[in-house]
């Protein structure tokens, strides 16, 4: 089965989404919740690669799983082993063509710049 996820996340403790050598990642830490409650290893596919220190609102991903876990709980199973700066909000049933970087119709970034005053 194609799952398909929406994830949001505060990406202050990662070092972007995409899993990397000796950097936690949110791709790493989603991957490691899934196993833990499917013992499958799963490659989760994300939307698009973000940089590190980067949030998210509403990510999509998606991952190929043979669980038995019902799709409606699968977001509070995951999210049971999720650290509290990542949540999966949905999961749902896609195609088994279904790729979540190549079906993106859309992404919206929105950049926030906070200039604090300079003390020396």
């Amino acid at each position: 089965m194609n799952v398909k996820l929406i994830i949001e996340y505060d990406g202050t403790a990662y070092n972007g989404w995409q899993r990397q050598k000796n950097h936690p990642s949110i791709q790493e830490t989603l991957e490691n919740a899934i196993y833990s409650i499917t013992g499958e290893k799963a490659h989760i596919i994300g939307s698009g690669r973000t940089d590190a220190g980067v949030h998210a609102l509403s990510q999509v991903a998606n991952f190929k799983t043979n669980t038995r876990i019902p799709l409606d709980k699968l977001p509070y199973a995951i999210n049971s082993k999720l650290p509290e700066d990542i949540v999966v909000k949905h999961a749902e049933k896609v195609s088994e063509d279904f790729h979540a970087r190549f079906y993106a119709k859309a992404k919206i970034y929105t950049y926030t710049i906070y200039n604090a005053p300079f003390s020396s």
